[in-house]
């Protein structure tokens, strides 16, 4: 595909994916900010994204949408609960045998939910797409939690979600999913210097992300 061709293709694409880009852009942003407004942008996002992935045999992407939507309601009240007037809302570490715990949880559900994608369904990259919606929902629920190892998470995910999201000509997605990597890698780098200087020597002394 020429140049030419792909920005016909990006600008081209329906409006509800656009707009449910440039949502999950601000939501992505106000993150790694860590503001609660983020989760009001999330919900936009992810509520449009289910009608995006369905139609293009995305599956499991879709109905984790679904559950991003719950999600983003549980995130707001969650972190509201822990907010402060004048700290804002604190992240936290997590030792790394959970952390190896978390991603074995991944592996192994993407393993059995794109088996169940390749036999049952015409899901276009089952494994592939089986792996963003576990690992995903894994970073999601971490995310809800405030642990900082849930921008490690996004960024694996964002790997494979670039690759097939691009396969299915999903452009300005793609597009999104290079911004969201990006943006995760900083993510990670602002939640670790909060958490950081949040616990000090305590968290140093044990080994954490």
């Amino acid at each position: 595909m020429t140049f030419s061709a792909l920005l016909s293709a990006f600008f081209g694409t329906n409006a509800v994916e656009i707009i449910a880009a440039i949502s999950g852009f601000i939501c992505l942003v106000l993150l790694i900010k860590v503001n609660i407004w983020n989760f009001a942008f999330g919900f936009v996002q992810v509520t449009l994204y289910v009608w995006v992935f369905y139609q293009a045999k995305l599956y499991a992407d879709s109905a984790l949408h679904i559950v991003y939507m719950a999600l983003q309601i549980y995130g707001w009240w969650n972190w509201s609960r822990h907010a402060n007037a004048k700290t804002g809302v604190m992240v936290m570490s997590m030792p790394y045998q959970l952390i190896a715990l978390w991603a074995l949880v991944a592996i192994v559900a993407s393993a059995i939910v794109g088996g169940l994608l390749q036999v049952n369904s015409d899901a276009s990259y089952p494994y592939p797409d089986a792996f963003t919606t576990c690992a995903s929902l894994v970073a999601f629920v971490l995310m809800t939690k405030r642990y900082t190892v849930n921008w490690v998470f996004w960024i694996v995910v964002d790997v494979v979600a670039i690759f097939v999201y691009f396969q299915k000509a999903l452009y300005p997605t793609v597009a999104l999913y290079s911004c969201f990597l990006v943006m995760a890698c900083l993510g990670l780098y602002t939640w670790s210097k909060q958490s950081q200087s949040a616990y000090g020597d305590d968290d140093s002394q044990n080994q954490r992300v």
